[in-house]
């Protein structure tokens, strides 16, 4: 009983000084906004956010005016020093984002890491997050699941994180831009299957919510004949638990190259060793015809 007027005691001391709150904003419906969050936000010292701009009207909404510092992925270096000199002096900072929880695919996380680095208390307010509204939303597995936020642009990179999604057994949530989506569902198709489970979420809470499922071939279909606009969250299914164990490329190149020489024809090698491994038809099609170029 005693921890418990402590806590309440302490929410009305919030924010308290030389304290980071983290704090959770609606990603759509401003219904989302938790009274904490509002009162926080309303008392701090300085608040840090993506785009001042945008956080202004939001801040508006409900007659917080606070001090507003931009803080993004290119002005990280030179901000957290600033922040964390008004830690020092006393001061309370609430961090937020654009939309949705600080901290997640954002330069929020290496903020949070130095402030508990150099001592100072770092205290959540939970607010709605689009890659756990999207996963509960797709109806796929919630017990396991991967995080992967933007994958790497950079080919070699972004090859290797794609190849650890195909064979992945837990759910996996990705962040995608509008531009991207279309190249990023033939990837996926191309290494997973397209009957591979997926659920594409956008404009999560808002009026014209969608989830466009319910596997990998009908929303490439969808969004060829509808152009992707807006933020995307992909919640793809596992892959089906192999009863093999995983083979890398060179391994893969050999098994072909053994059944090519024995007088099957690449389309049937592939097919062959696809059965055995832990790869699709396609993948390994397309690794010989990488390998024989090189």
């Amino acid at each position: 009983m005693d921890f418990i007027n402590n806590q309440i005691s302490s929410n009305r001391l919030e924010p308290a000084p030389s304290v980071l709150y983290v704090v959770g904003t609606p990603i759509g419906n401003l219904g989302d906004f938790s009274p904490r969050a509002k009162s926080i936000l309303n008392k701090v010292s300085t608040i840090a956010c993506e785009d001042t701009r945008r956080s202004g009207l939001l801040l508006k909404s409900f007659g917080a005016k606070q001090p507003l510092l931009s803080f993004h992925q290119h002005n990280t270096n030179s901000r957290i020093p600033q922040l964390l000199n008004l830690l020092e002096s006393g001061k309370s900072i609430a961090l937020i984002s654009d939309a949705g929880l600080p901290g997640i695919s954002d330069p929020g996380e290496e903020l949070i890491k130095e402030v508990k680095k150099a001592g100072y208390l770092v205290i959540c307010i939970p607010g709605p997050c689009a890659a756990t509204t999207a996963l509960v939303s797709s109806g796929l597995s919630t017990k396991q699941f991967i995080f992967e936020g933007f994958l790497p642009l950079k080919p070699k990179e972004r090859k290797k994180v794609l190849m650890d999604i195909a064979i992945e057994t837990k759910t996996t949530v990705i962040y995608e831009s509008p531009h991207r989506l279309i190249k990023l569902l033939k990837e996926l198709c191309e290494l997973c299957g397209e009957d591979r489970a997926l659920s594409i979420s956008r404009e999560l809470t808002k009026r014209y919510e969608e989830n466009i499922g319910p596997n990998i071939k009908a929303a490439l279909n969808h969004f060829k004949e509808i152009k992707p606009q807006g933020e995307f969250t992909l919640v793809l299914g596992g892959a089906l638990k192999a009863k093999f164990k995983k083979a890398n490329d060179s391994e893969l190149i050999q098994k072909m190259e053994r059944l090519i020489k024995d007088g099957k024809s690449v389309n049937e090698a592939a097919r062959e060793i696809s059965k055995t491994t832990d790869q699709t038809k396609r993948y390994l099609y397309r690794l010989i015809h990488q390998h024989v170029k090189e």
